[in-house]
């Protein structure tokens, strides 16, 4: 059943992003921006921890989990260090991530070349 709601999940939140570029003047970066501000968003309700809970990958591996990394990070460095931990916490989860996002990109772009 995990794998239904992950595909629901993921698949209305990816069918929401086109109906929305097809049908404003928004970029995909705008799009990608408002995704994980609103990830955050659903992070300081409390509700995207519910949404991982029952989807699983389905919530995990679209844009919007980076938003929530970002939130819950952040707080979990200021219940620990404070105001200042807020800062230096915000990237602890999401680390991993991004290190794994470029060096996954730089492999990939060693392989294959992009067409004019």
């Amino acid at each position: 059943m995990t794998y239904l709601y992950a595909f629901l999940f993921a698949g209305t939140a990816c069918a929401i992003a086109q109906i929305i570029l097809d049908n404003t003047k928004l970029t995909p970066g705008h799009i990608t921006s408002l995704y994980t501000a609103g990830g955050a968003f659903l992070s300081f309700l409390g509700v995207y921890d519910t949404f991982i809970a029952k989807c699983g990958a389905g919530a995990t591996v679209l844009i919007s989990n980076f938003g929530h990394l970002l939130y819950s990070s952040a707080i979990q460095g200021y219940n620990e260090e404070g105001i200042l931990g807020l800062f230096s916490g915000m990237l602890c989860k999401s680390s991993l991530a991004i290190t794994a996002a470029i060096c996954f990109s730089f492999i990939v772009a060693l392989f294959f070349n992009p067409k004019d």
